[in-house]
């Protein structure tokens, strides 16, 4: 019989995961139920998955809107799922129907990207693969890439990046990539941040999970964690032209995106920001509860900074 040292609990961090001695990984927060892409009847959006890496068994789900006009050209999002980077996926009934409406009533086409996750796989690892999978879309610019799709109806000239939570840090840290690498043929319009998870100064209830699962920075120093205090350099190079911050009034980081808010207007970044709280919700509120009045007004609010009025 195994002894309590060996498969005894080294690590807890509810709700999150636990880790155990003899190094297995349990997820106190159980996986979501995974769907099938699918051909939606009520919106007529299409979806299908696409393997990114073969290495390291990724994918993306893509999303496009009913087309009618086969040569017609639609923005792209590119989607950063969240999970305190350790949970949740593309695949989740909760990620496809929000995709499937956003990608109806916005009418563009989504890539909602896959990464490998803490703690099994930690931090940079999901930066890294986040990257991956956008160089991967940059691929088909000049219309020769695997997937028909993005040849065919992307117009990389309307290029989004989006997130929620932990997704939404990585969103930021891939526009700030973009804005110091560039991403030939590709511009990057604008990006959308709903309820971003960012670190402070001063530890807080998620410091002891980011210390576990980025062993390898300082992460109250570290932009990637904590660009509104981290020096403003990186903020300066943010590669879009506007962003869109969603805060939420009873959530535990709505300080930390009105942080992020004030640094990036400082930073001497030339674009346009605003910031739009939600009283009396709770984080990421919209997806758990998508039909409710103010999830589906903060749906039009996202739609509206897609496709602005001229």
């Amino acid at each position: 019989m195994d002894s309590s040292n060996s498969t005894g609990i080294l690590h807890d961090f509810p709700p999150f995961f636990r880790v155990y001695r003899n190094g297995k990984v349990e997820r106190i927060t159980a996986d979501a139920e995974t769907v099938p892409p699918s051909n939606d009847p009520h919106t007529g959006v299409q979806s299908k998955d696409t393997v990114v890496s073969q290495e390291n068994s990724l994918s993306v789900r893509l999303f496009i809107p009913k087309i009618k006009d086969p040569s017609q050209k639609l923005p792209l999002l590119i989607y950063i799922h969240g999970g305190a980077f350790c949970i949740e996926s593309p695949f989740s009934s909760m990620y496809h129907n929000y995709l499937t409406n956003l990608a109806h009533q916005a009418n563009v086409i989504a890539v909602s990207v896959q990464y490998r996750r803490a703690p099994e796989h930690p931090l940079p690892v999901a930066y890294d693969d986040s990257w991956s999978a956008i160089q991967w879309v940059a691929s088909h610019v000049n219309g020769n890439g695997v997937e028909s799709w993005l040849n065919k109806h992307a117009d990389f000239e309307r290029t989004f990046l989006a997130g929620d939570s932990a997704g939404a840090n990585i969103a930021h840290n891939m526009t700030v990539r973009a804005g110091v690498n560039g991403l030939f043929g590709v511009k990057t319009v604008g990006m959308v941040l709903a309820h971003p998870f960012f670190g402070g100064k001063e530890p807080d209830f998620f410091s002891p999970v980011i210390e576990y699962i980025f062993p390898a920075v300082k992460i109250y120093d570290d932009p990637r964690i904590n660009p509104a205090g981290a020096g403003w350099v990186e903020l300066a190079s943010l590669g879009c032209s506007r962003v869109l911050i969603f805060v939420a009034g009873n959530d535990g980081l709505r300080e930390r995106g009105y942080s992020y808010y004030d640094a990036l207007k400082k930073s001497g970044w030339s674009g346009a920001v605003e910031i739009v709280e939600t009283e009396g919700e709770d984080h990421v509120f919209h997806l758990f509860n998508p039909d409710c009045d103010k999830a589906v007004f903060m749906m039009k609010q996202v739609v509206s900074f897609i496709n602005p009025v001229p």
